[in-house]
C-alpha cells in the first residue's frame, strides 16, 4: 500500500496555491466590474448584460466546476493515488469526449432557443431592454460552454495536486473585458445608442476570452496524462462510477441554478438597476466564497479523494480534516462578514465609485451586499462539508438537500418582492436586500441538514464554540476601531478610505486574535514569514 502524504504538509501548500490563484482570478474581476462601472454604471444596458450573462452562466455552473469535481475528482485522484495512471487517463479522456458532445449540443441549443430563454429568466423586461438581452445571449452561450470544458483541465490538474493554473486562468477571460472596455468604453458609452454597442462588444469579449481561459489550460491537462486518447469508452468501471456521480451532481448543482434562476426572475421585476447592483455586491460576497471556502474546501477534496485504508482510517482522516477545516474557514469568514456589514459601503464605493457609479449606487451595492452577508459563513462551511461528502462519493445527499433549500429561498424571495413589498411599502433597494438575505436564512438550514448527514457516517464533529467566539470578538473589535477610523477621515474620498481602512482592519483583527491566542491566526502568521523569507532567500 502506497504511503499517504502527511496532511499537515500537504494541506496548507495546496490551499495557499488555490487561494493566491483565486486572489488574482478575483483581483482581476474586481478591476473589471470597476472599468465596467465607470463606463455602465448600473444603466439598463448594465442590467441588460449581467441578466444575459447569467443565463449561459447557467450552463457552467450547472456542468461545470461543482459537478466534474464532484464526480471526476473522486475517481480519478483515487486511481491516481493506486498507481493506475493508465486507466485515469483513459477515463479523463472518455468523460472529456462525452462532456464536449453534450456542451455543443446545448451551446446549439441555447443559440437558438435564446428568446424564449430570456422570457423564462427576465420575465420582468420589455421594449429594447429584452431585445438587448436576447441578442447578447446568443452571442454569449458558446463562450460559456469553452468554460465548462475549463471547468474538465480543472478537475484533472487538481487530481494531479497543479492547483495554481486552474484557479488563475479565469484572469484572461477578465483581461479581455477589461480589454474592450477600455478599447470602446469612451467612444461608446456616452449616449444609450452606444452603451447597448458597448454591450455587444463585451459579449463577444466573454467569447474570447472563454478560449483564452480553455487554451491556457490544455497544455498541462494533455501533458499530466501522457497525451489524451479521446473515446466514448463510457462501459470502463470508472467512467461508469464517474457518470454515477455526476447525474446527482448534476441534480443538486440543477437546484442550485434553479435557486438563482428564481432570484433572477424575481429580482428581473424590480428592475434593470437592482439586477445591476445585485452584480455588483454579489461580485463582493462571492470574493471570500472563492478565495477561502473555495480555496480549502478545493484541497481539501482531493486529499481526501487520495485517501487509502480501511474504511475506519478513511473516515478519521476525514474527521480530523474536516474539524481544521471548519476552524480555518470561520476564521477567514466571520471578519469577512464583519466587514461586509459594518465596513461595506467604504468597499463599495472604494471598488465602484466612479464615472457613471455615483454614490447612491454604492449604498444600493453595500444594503443588498448586507442580505448576501446573512448565509456567508454558512454557505462557505457547506462547501467544505459537501467536498467531505463527495470524498466518499456521495453526490445523492447533497442533491436532496439542496432541494430543500431552493424551496425555502424561493418561498421567501417571492414574499419580499412581491406581497412584503406591497403591503409594507418596502423600497425597490430594501426588496432586493431581503431577496438577497432570504438565500443566507435558507442556507443556514442546509448546513445543519448537511452537517447531520456527514455525522451519521463520521460520529459527532464541531469547530468548537470557545474558537468560533474568538474569532467573532476580534473581527467586531477590529470593526470598532476601524469606524473611528472612518469618522477621522471625512474629507478622504472613496479610494484613500477604502486604502486605509480595510487594511487597518484586517491588521487590527490578525494582531487581536494572536492576543486572544487563536491558533488560525498563528498558523496565517507563520506561513505569512515562510513566504517573506523564501522571497528574500536567493536562488541559484
Amino acid at each position: 500500500m502506497r504511503k499517504q502524504p502527511s496532511a499537515p504538509a500537504r494541506r496548507p501548500a495546496a490551499a495557499v496555491a488555490i487561494g493566491a490563484g483565486i486572489l488574482l482570478s478575483r483581483l482581476s474581476g474586481l478591476i473589471r466590474q470597476r472599468v465596467f462601472a465607470y463606463y455602465l454604471g448600473s444603466s439598463e444596458a448594465a442590467g441588460a448584460f449581467m441578466a444575459a450573462l447569467r443565463v449561459p452562466n447557467m450552463l457552467q455552473n450547472l456542468f461545470g466546476t461543482g459537478v466534474l469535481s464532484a464526480s471526476l475528482v473522486p475517481v480519478y485522484a483515487r486511481l491516481l493515488a493506486e498507481g493506475r495512471e493508465e486507466e485515469a487517463g483513459r477515463a479523463a479522456g472518455a468523460v472529456l469526449s462525452l462532456l464536449s458532445l453534450l456542451v455543443a449540443a446545448l451551446t446549439l441549443l441555447g443559440v437558438a432557443f435564446s428568446r424564449p430563454l430570456v422570457t423564462l429568466v427576465a420575465p420582468g423586461f420589455s421594449g429594447e431592454v429584452r431585445e438587448l438581452t436576447i441578442r447578447l445571449v446568443a452571442i454569449m452561450f458558446p463562450g460559456m460552454g469553452l468554460l465548462v470544458l475549463s471547468a474538465w483541465c480543472l478537475g484533472v490538474l487538481n487530481s494531479h495536486r497543479k492547483f495554481f493554473l486552474s484557479y488563475v486562468a479565469p484572469v484572461l477571460w477578465n483581461l479581455a473585458i477589461i480589454v474592450a472596455l477600455l478599447g470602446f468604453g469612451a467612444r461608446l458609452a456616452s449616449t444609450r445608442p452606444g452603451q447597448e454597442k458597448l454591450a455587444v462588444v463585451l459579449a463577444w469579449a466573454t467569447v474570447v476570452g472563454a478560449a483564452l481561459q480553455l487554451g491556457s489550460q490544455v497544455p498541462g491537462a494533455w501533458r499530466l496524462n501522457g497525451g489524451l486518447r479521446l473515446s466514448l469508452e463510457h462501459t470502463l468501471a470508472p467512467v461508469r462510477a464517474i457518470l454515477r456521480g455526476f447525474f446527482p451532481a448534476l441534480l443538486a448543482r440543477g437546484v442550485v441554478q434553479l435557486s438563482g434562476y428564481i432570484d433572477q426572475v424575481l429580482a428581473s421585476f424590480l428592475g434593470p438597476q437592482a439586477i445591476a447592483a445585485m452584480a455588483y455586491a454579489q461580485m463582493l460576497y462571492t470574493l471570500p466564497v472563492s478565495l477561502f471556502g473555495m480555496s480549502i474546501s478545493s484541497a481539501e477534496l482531493t486529499e481526501m479523494s487520495r485517501a487509502v485504508g480501511s474504511p475506519q482510517e478513511r473516515e478519521g482522516m476525514i474527521r480530523e480534516r474536516l474539524v481544521t477545516g471548519l476552524r480555518r474557514v470561520s476564521f477567514l469568514i466571520v471578519p469577512s462578514s464583519v466587514a461586509f456589514v459594518l465596513l461595506g459601503g467604504v468597499i463599495a464605493a472604494a471598488l465602484f465609485e466612479t464615472g457613471h457609479f455615483g454614490r447612491s449606487d454604492a449604498y444600493f451595492v453595500w444594503i443588498i451586499l448586507i442580505g448576501f452577508t446573512v448565509g456567508l459563513l454558512a454557505t462557505t462551511q457547506s462547501r467544505l462539508c459537501v467536498s467531505a461528502l463527495w470524498a466518499f462519493e456521495d453526490t445523492r445527499t447533497p442533491a436532496a438537500i439542496a432541494g430543500v433549500r431552493v424551496a425555502l429561498t424561493a418561498f421567501f424571495g417571492y414574499l419580499a418582492v412581491f406581497p412584503l413589498r406591497a403591503r409594507l411599502g418596502l423600497s425597490v433597494m430594501t426588496a432586493a436586500a431581503c431577496l438577497t438575505a432570504s438565500a443566507g436564512l435558507a442556507g443556514w438550514l442546509e448546513f445543519v441538514l448537511i452537517r447531520r448527514a456527514l455525522a451519521r457516517r463520521l460520529g459527532a464533529f464541531h469547530a468548537g464554540l470557545p474558537a468560533l467566539a474568538r474569532h467573532w470578538a476580534s473581527a467586531l473589535l477590529a470593526a470598532a476601531a476601524a469606524l473611528a477610523l472612518e469618522k477621522a477621515l471625512p474629507a478622504a474620498g472613496p479610494i484613500a478610505k477604502g486604502v486605509l481602512i480595510v487594511p487597518a482592519y484586517g491588521a487590527l483583527y490578525l494582531g487581536l486574535a494572536l492576543m486572544l491566542g487563536v491558533p488560525e491566526a498563528r498558523g496565517a502568521l507563520n506561513r505569512l514569514r515562510a513566504q517573506l523569507d523564501a522571497f528574500r532567500t536567493p536562488r541559484h
